[in-house]
């Protein structure tokens, strides 16, 4: 259930592309030899999408509703290393994700570009623009997360579980909430109703299901991130303290009823310059109330200079 609670989850360049060529697909090797899959669509600002999960991978994205975007944007759309169609890799930090976004810049010779992250993602995107901001003309957080497992929004994540379930809520130690929310998942799952955290439409993800399903997949990424805590601290830090050193254009887009990263979370956010859109609906906003979410993003972008 903690995918669902957390949210989902040849040095073979094709062809070396340029801004103007698209669609087009391939794969570029990292400087430690890690083969990561992308594909390019669309036209106008370049835009690099970083999924969630961790290690969602990206054709749930773009063949949901990311793609509505490519009629105003290029949409950079990758699988992470450890994820979807790239390959695996001994090193799954914070500082190789990041690094791996930068590779496939200067792989693909783009000067400034859009980040658009979405739930996790919003991690590793913040640390990109923090390290590389004279590359980041701007991101757009679309229901993310900057504390994953975060205490306040495990609480409210408890609570409603709870609700679901008809139960009572009850004082639980700090050091006792993510064994509590397991539980409550564990519950959840059983009377299939675990998927609420994300979406009150059991449609959606049956077509989350029947994307990921026809398409190759590892997990290795979210895997080693989920199992092993221990290894990888820096994923549970709170990293909504550095966004008021963030100064680039920072687009958030927050569901009313987003109980997977909590509705309270984005309050935290102290970017500089940031804008905040607030959408009647819960944690897959690019799909169930797509027309909100593009007109969002196709706004922010046109107008950031």
């Amino acid at each position: 259930m903690k995918t669902v609670a957390l949210l989902f989850f040849f040095f073979v360049s094709l062809t070396v592309v340029s801004a103007q060529n698209h669609p087009s697909e391939g794969y570029f090797e990292t400087s430690d030899h890690v083969k990561i899959k992308y594909k390019i669509s669309g036209k106008g600002e370049t835009c690099i999408y970083i999924p969630g999960g961790p290690g969602q991978g990206y054709p749930s994205f773009e063949l949901m509703g990311g793609n509505t975007l490519e009629k105003n944007m290029q949409m950079v759309y990758m699988d992470q290393r450890g994820s979807g169609e790239s390959s695996t890799s001994e090193n799954y930090h914070l500082d190789k994700m990041v690094q791996d976004i930068e590779e496939l810049r200067q792989h693909l010779k783009w000067n400034k570009v859009f980040l658009l992250a979405h739930s996790f993602g919003g991690i590793i995107a913040v640390n990109y623009a923090k390290k590389y901001p004279q590359y980041t003309k701007g991101i757009i957080l679309a229901n993310v997360t900057l504390h994953f497992l975060n205490e306040e929004s495990v609480k409210e994540q408890i609570e409603y579980g709870n609700s679901l379930l008809q139960a009572k809520n009850r004082l639980i130690s700090k050091d006792s909430l993510s064994l509590e929310l397991s539980k409550i998942s564990s519950a959840l799952r059983k009377k299939r109703i675990g998927y609420k955290f994300l979406t009150e439409d059991i449609e959606t993800i049956k077509q989350m299901d029947k994307i990921d399903s026809l398409h190759p997949r590892i997990i290795d990424f979210g895997m080693a991130v989920i199992s092993k805590p221990k290894d990888f601290p820096e994923y549970y830090a709170d990293y909504a303290p550095i966004t008021r050193d963030i100064r680039v254009p920072v687009l958030i887009i927050t569901g009313k009823n987003d109980k997977a990263v909590g509705t309270q979370h984005y309050k935290t956010f102290q970017f500089p310059n940031q804008k905040v859109v607030s959408i009647d609906g819960g944690h897959l906003l690019y799909y169930e109330k797509n027309k909100e979410f593009a007109k969002s993003v196709t706004h922010f972008v046109k107008t950031t200079k």
